[in-house]
């Protein structure tokens, strides 16, 4: 797409799953695409595997880690003097026990990465945003079926994706002013690493386990683009983008 030309995103969590689905979907529409996670030879896979593609960058960083977040912006300025688009991914789930088991360090690690993270790295996006020219941006929040509704055993993760939705309200808001949209993608059953247990079957609210349906995350990855590639006078708030015959709609 002839918009998205030396325009810039950058994509945590870039090296697995929907962040490389995205990242090359991305580099399809004509970003460059700053691929960032915690696994560099993950990093460079995504690359390689969008070298005929498009134009990216890998850069290790952990999300868990205020400095290493602030390195990550400070390299995309450096390399680039702007950024156009921000595709907050990366996240992790806690072990599925009894919710009165969880640890507060369990609690605490998924709190960091799904939720600390997102907010540093939108406030380092805000930063450079409102200051470049022309003026202005995108930020995509990964925010999941868990948004929406719980699966059993997943307090940590629910609460955070609950609460990225309120982020994503909240800096869309306030991005208004500098001409930065926010919007959230909300997935299910996108079939990555994170959802390979689902082919042998997974809890159910009725305690039974059943096998669930799983979608190419390249459906998400075309998603991720559609957004990122929107005049910026306009704006996909939420989308959720799930397999067709998952568990979701109705009663199970």
């Amino acid at each position: 797409m002839a918009e998205a030309a030396n325009k810039i995103a950058v994509v945590t969590g870039a090296g697995t799953g929907v962040g490389r689905a995205a990242s090359l979907a991305l580099m399809r529409v004509g970003f460059t695409v700053v691929l960032a996670g915690r696994r560099m030879e993950k990093l460079e896979e995504t690359a390689k595997l969008g070298d005929n593609i498009g134009k990216s960058l890998p850069v290790s960083a952990d999300m868990t880690d205020p400095g290493s977040i602030g390195a990550l912006f400070a390299k995309v300025m450096q390399t680039y003097g702007r950024l156009d688009v921000l595709f907050n991914n990366a996240g992790m789930g806690a072990p599925a026990i009894p919710f009165e088991d969880l640890s507060l360090a369990q609690w605490q690690a998924v709190v960091n990465t799904n939720l600390t993270g997102p907010f540093l790295c939108t406030q380092h996006a805000f930063r450079i945003m409102k200051d470049q020219t022309p003026r202005g941006g995108r930020i995509i929040n990964n925010g999941s079926i868990s948004a929406h509704a719980p699966r059993p055993l997943s307090s940590a993760y629910t609460s955070t994706k609950h609460a990225i939705t309120g982020l994503t309200k909240a800096t869309n808001l306030d991005g208004r002013a500098y001409d930065i949209a926010v919007g959230q993608i909300d997935i299910g059953n996108a079939a990555t690493p994170m959802t390979d247990r689902m082919v042998d079957g997974v809890l159910q609210p009725d305690g039974s386990k059943m096998p669930e349906p799983r979608m190419d995350a390249k459906a998400v990855g075309d998603a991720v683009a559609y957004m990122a590639s929107l005049p910026l006078d306009a704006n996909v708030l939420f989308m959720t983008v799930m397999a067709s015959k998952m568990p979701f709609v109705g009663r199970g």
